[in-house]
């Protein structure tokens, strides 16, 4: 699999040179936000390039004064996209990149790539794709652009739950139902670890799917896949879906985000890894600048019978398991379920106003309950924003952010909250080119 993706990445470089060197390329467009596009001189071919900054700034505080309050400011994305198609739309293909590596710390791998993939259409409504990119079996929030979302960052279900990029084959489609609706199913087959790595990729394979039913008609410009209702839709526009996926041996805690991080071993100190299963149910609604979205996930995982060994992240191998082996390996997944609600509105002069609310129930034995990263139940936000173009080409955004924390939370400086809630205000601000 390792080579084959980096034979896949190579080509992606050297696809758009040999096309263009057969047929020539003339200037076609600049659309701020939508980037630069070139098509051959037949209309064979094109190729645009387009690109994002988000600068973000984050301070955290605690009810009962500002001791221990928290602040940084950091380019939050620094995106680079090459997209393209041949052989008159049969071919697509997807290469970018993102050079500020601020999701490291959240868990993703630590890599500059983010979507490298080519896409085989068949015909206008089914395509077959190969390579890393998102996943259809997270959560509907995972389907928006991080360029086009509604609030200044995701909701704590998809940071939850969600394994945002995994390498593998896709196969998606539109089916007609009726005069005006549609159904969109799509089955999904990765290695189940995460992001492309250099290193050894440990765990089995990953299967799943997700169906959405438009039963209003499709939505305009890609509406269904960002967030606010920027083109202010004149219908009623709905997408209601379902996804479920199954990791049969995974090494990470959320069933395929990063290889490796959490191993065990039979007696033979072979690997002997849980499976990781996720169930996803969601909506998406727009008319005339109102946008709502609720999204509910649900996982659970099994253990196998035969694990002997843990491994220790110094690399050592260690046979205690505090609790038993069953619930001390389910004690570091994040297991659970949770449940998303937010509603935007933006106004015909581009301002928009928005209220989420995100509640997350950890299973009795879960990483959910860590109370340094996790711990925390009920999220309660409310964000504004300024578009100054009819896009996501420059904009301005904030939020405000309540936090129940239970209690034994601690801060991001590994300090006792001492039962007190946390709250954090969030600025973005981000231009597209």
């Amino acid at each position: 699999m390792k080579n084959i993706t980096k034979l896949l990445y190579l080509s992606l470089l050297l696809l758009p040179a040999g096309l263009f060197a057969q047929d020539g390329v003339t200037f076609e467009k600049y659309t701020l936000g939508e980037g630069v596009t070139m098509k051959s001189n037949s209309d064979s071919y094109s190729l645009n390039l387009r690109g994002f900054v988000q600068t973000q700034s984050d301070t955290r505080f605690y009810e009962g004064g500002d001791d221990n309050s928290l602040s940084r400011f950091r380019i939050r994305r620094a995106r680079l996209r090459l997209s393209g198609d041949a052989f008159r739309k049969k071919v697509s293909y997807v290469l970018s990149a993102d050079f500020s590596e601020s999701l490291a710390g959240e868990e993703e791998a630590n890599s500059i790539l983010k979507d490298a993939y080519i896409r085989y259409n068949p015909t206008s409504n089914w395509s077959v794709t190969f390579g890393q990119r998102s996943l259809g079996t997270d959560s509907r929030e995972m389907l928006i652009g991080s360029n086009s979302l509604a609030f200044v960052d995701r909701s704590k279900v998809s940071s939850a739950f969600s394994t945002i990029r995994e390498v593998g084959l896709f196969v998606e489609g539109t089916v007609r139902v009726g005069n005006n609706s549609f159904l969109r199913p799509s089955l999904i087959i990765t290695d189940g670890d995460g992001s492309f790595t250099t290193g050894k990729r440990t765990g089995g394979l990953k299967y799943g799917g997700r169906i959405n039913y438009l039963p209003f008609g499709r939505f305009r410009e890609f509406g269904e896949f960002r967030g606010a209702d920027l083109v202010r839709e004149l219908t009623p526009k709905l997408s209601v879906g379902a996804a479920f996926s199954y990791n049969n041996a995974t090494s990470d805690r959320r069933g395929g985000r990063t290889t490796g991080s959490i191993m065990y071993l039979d007696i033979d100190e072979q690997p002997a890894l849980p499976s990781y299963s996720k169930l996803v149910a969601d909506f998406l609604f727009k008319y005339k600048g109102l946008s709502v979205l609720g999204e509910f996930a649900k996982t659970w995982a099994g253990v196998p019978d035969d694990i002997h060994y843990r491994v220790r992240n110094d690399g050592t191998y260690a046979t205690t398991f505090e609790g038993g082996v069953e619930d001390y390996v389910k004690g570091r997944m994040m297991l659970g379920s949770g449940y998303n609600i937010e509603a935007s509105y933006l106004f015909p002069a581009l301002y928009l106003v928005g209220a989420r609310y995100t509640h997350l129930r950890p299973d009795k034995n879960s990483y959910m309950h860590n109370t340094l990263y996790n711990n925390r139940r009920n999220f309660y936000e409310i964000s504004a924003a300024k578009y100054l173009t009819r896009s996501h080409a420059i904009k301005v955004q904030a939020s405000f952010i309540y936090v129940d924390a239970r209690d034994g939370s601690r801060n991001l400086l590994n300090r006792d909250m001492e039962n007190k809630n946390e709250m954090m205000f969030q600025t973005l601000l981000q231009v597209s080119f």
